[in-house]
């Protein structure tokens, strides 16, 4: 006896399409150019090795049971996949990755990787794109561990891992000071001193990194700390007035331009640093027929200045991507 796999196949499907479509395994027949018997025999054979009646024997018409239908459903389905998969291998093997996954750090502005998302799918490849968001370490450990093919919103400092290219997203990243108008800092003498601010609860975004105990930046030892996951929940965090702590500037300036938050000063220095791209050198100097052409269009969107300005919220949108 036949099993499912066996009967299953791409010609069955269509077979029982057909069938369906004109409502007579004589017709059918004629228009596969077979013998009305030699559909039917094909027809029980599907029956036998699925334990189901496809089609209700009661009827004059070849009328689908329920079972049937669905799986003619599931048929049509998986014949429109094998076609998708058919056009994908064949693109594939003009120099396109599979799969690409891009890693972003939360300090990285979605929406506009969101826009240079929807850029790369109106070219239509055949790359299946997928998007991590990671926090501090996290986000070259996603790259670092193969999790990734690019990453970008990476600190500057950790660009000297072996086997890796980093590129600089631009200026420096400057960081503000800010608490809520109804947070005690708000009125404290200023400049704050690190004693003053010791005292009061700070939030910082958890680093995402897997192993090991991660990056902290701009805590005071003996802190309270409310730890959230992305930059987005510390600036609503501190919005909140749930703590202190410091903010890419050009994601606070809005909220302090309209008092919603407050902007501090200190007696330590203002925090800044340099923010870049990573990838995997390996990935370099293949070639297209490589399979990498997803990341050369990708790293061809990033050597653009505004875009990369955009990604870090100094500039509104980024310029139009160019083709692939």
């Amino acid at each position: 006896m036949s099993s499912a796999r066996d009967v299953l196949t791409p010609d069955a499907l269509t077979m029982l399409k057909t069938i369906a479509e004109h409502g007579s395994f004589a017709a059918a027949a004629r228009d596969m150019h077979l013998v009305p018997s030699a559909l039917s025999y094909r027809v029980r054979q599907m029956e036998e090795a699925l334990d189901v009646l496809l089609f209700d024997r009661t009827s004059r018409q070849a009328k689908l049971t329920a079972a049937g239908q669905e799986l003619l459903s599931e048929g049509q389905r998986l014949l429109t996949d094998m076609d998708s998969i058919a056009h994908r291998v064949k693109r594939v093997a003009t120099g396109w990755e599979s799969q690409f996954t891009l890693v972003f750090d939360s300090i990285i502005d979605q929406s506009v990787l969101m826009d240079m998302c929807q850029s790369f799918y109106a070219a239509n490849p055949p790359t299946r794109l997928r998007l991590r968001h990671e926090a501090l370490s996290g986000t070259l450990y996603s790259l670092t561990s193969g999790q990734a093919d690019l990453a970008i919103g990476v600190a500057m400092h950790a660009s000297n891992a072996v086997g890796l290219r980093f590129a600089e997203m631009g200026s420096l990243m400057n960081f503000v000071f800010a608490v809520a108008p109804q947070h005690p800092l708000a009125k404290a003498e200023q400049p704050l001193s690190d004693a003053v601010i010791q005292a009061h609860r700070a939030v910082a975004v958890a680093d995402s990194i897997p192993q090991g105990n991660g990056m902290t930046i701009g805590l005071l030892a003996g802190q309270d700390v409310f730890t959230v996951p992305t930059m987005a929940a510390k600036l609503d965090a501190q919005l909140r007035g749930l703590g202190a702590g410091f903010l890419p500037e050009p994601l606070a300036r809005p909220f302090i331009t309209s008092g919603a938050l407050i902007e501090c000063s200190l007696l330590r220095p203002q925090r800044s640093g340099q923010l870049g791209y990573v990838w995997r050198e390996s990935n370099l100097g293949k070639g297209q027929a490589a399979g990498d052409r997803a990341l050369q269009w990708w790293l061809g969107q990033l050597s653009q200045p505004f875009t990369r300005a955009a990604l870090l919220g100094q500039a509104s949108k980024p310029q139009s991507p160019t083709s692939v």
